[in-house]
C-alpha cells in the first residue's frame, strides 16, 4: 500500500518494513506498525538533508555509507531523560550499595550507564558518589557511558544543559558538581570537568560484542530494552549478568523484566537485580 500522494516522498509499505528489518537486525529496536507516521518523518528530514529524491536511493546510502547509516539509526532513536530519573535507584546505590563497599574496604569501583543518552544519568551517579565521599575512600573510581546515538554522545560529553534541567537535581546534589554558566553560557548549567573525567562516553552497538577487559559492580540500563523484542532482551540480560562482578546489581526501567532470565538475579523489587 503506497503512502497517500500529499506525502512530499514516496513510502510505501515496502519501504517501512525494510526499516523495520534493517533497525531490528542492526541495533535490535523493534519498531511497531504504529511508528510509521514518526518514521516517515524523521526519514523524510534525512532525504532532504541529502538532497535525494526517493527512499530507494537513501535506501542504497544506508547500506554502503556508514555516516549515513549512523545518522539514519540516530534520526530514528528516542532519547528522553533527565537527572535523577528513578530516583529510588540513587537512594538504593548510596544507602545500601556505597556503604557496604565503604564497610568493606572496597578500593576498585566500576559502573556502567547502558544506553546514557545526553549523559544526566552517569552524572547523576557522579553526583551521588561526591554527596556521599566516596572519592576519599576510594583509590580507583570509572563510570562507563554508552550509547548507540553518537549525536547524544557528543552533547553527553560537553555537560552542558539547559538551566531548567536544575528542576530535577536536589539541592543536596549540585554543590560542587554543577556550575551555573556566566557571559556567553548565561542560562545553562555546566557539569564540573574535575569530576568530569570519571567518565568515559562510549559509543556501543548492545547487540554487538561489548569493548571490555573488566567486570562492573553496578549496570544501569533502564528505559533501553523497552524497544527489543523478548528474545533480544533475554539475550541482553545474559549478557548484563556475565558482565557483572559476584553480587553485582543491575539496574532497569520501571516498565521491564528480566522475564525468562529470573533465576539468575535476586529481586529486590523496585526494577533491582543482584546477580546470584
Amino acid at each position: 500500500m503506497a503512502s497517500p500522494t500529499s506525502q512530499e516522498f514516496e513510502f510505501t509499505e515496502k519501504d517501512f518494513k525494510y526499516i523495520q528489518w534493517f533497525l531490528h537486525k542492526t541495533v535490535g529496536i523493534f519498531l511497531s506498525d504504529q511508528k510509521r507516521t514518526m518514521v516517515y518523518g524523521r526519514i523524510s528530514r534525512q532525504l532532504r538533508a541529502l538532497r535525494l529524491r526517493s527512499f530507494q536511493e537513501y535506501q542504497q546510502l544506508i547500506e554502503s555509507d556508514n555516516d549515513v547509516r549512523v545518522n539514519f539509526i540516530n534520526s530514528l532513536t528516542t532519547n528522553k531523560t533527565h537527572f535523577f530519573r528513578e530516583f529510588h535507584h540513587f537512594e538504593f546505590f548510596e544507602k545500601i550499595m556505597l556503604g557496604e563497599w565503604q564497610h568493606t574496604e572496597k578500593k576498585r569501583i566500576r559502573i556502567w550507564s547502558a544506553g546514557c543518552s545526553t549523559g544526566e544519568e552517569p552524572y547523576s551517579f557522579v553526583a551521588s558518589l561526591c554527596k556521599e565521599g566516596v572519592l576519599n575512600w576510594c583509590e580507583d573510581l570509572e563510570i562507563t557511558a554508552s550509547d548507540l546515538d553518537t549525536n547524544v554522545l557528543k552533547q553527553a560529553a560537553m555537560g552542558e544543559y539547559p538551566i531548567e534541567a536544575l528542576g530535577s537535581i536536589p539541592k543536596e546534589y549540585l554543590k560542587p558538581c554543577f556550575l551555573k554558566g556566566v557571559g556567553s553560557k548565561q542560562g545553562k548549567i555546566k557539569f564540573a570537568s574535575t569530576f568530569q573525567r570519571l567518565i568515559k562516553f562510549k559509543q556501543i552497538n548492545l547487540l554487538e560484542p561489548w569493548p571490555f577487559n573488566e567486570k562492573f559492580d553496578l549496570i544501569c540500563c533502564r528505559n533501553v530494552m523497552i524497544y527489543f523484542d523478548r528474545p533480544t532482551q533475554a539475550k541482553l540480560i545474559q549478557r548484563f549478568h556475565q558482565q557483572l562482578n559476584p553480587k553485582g546489581v543491575l539496574f532497569i526501567g520501571h516498565s521491564e523484566t528480566i522475564g525468562e532470565c529470573a533465576d539468575l538475579f535476586h529481586n529486590l523489587g523496585n526494577t533491582i537485580y543482584v546477580k546470584q
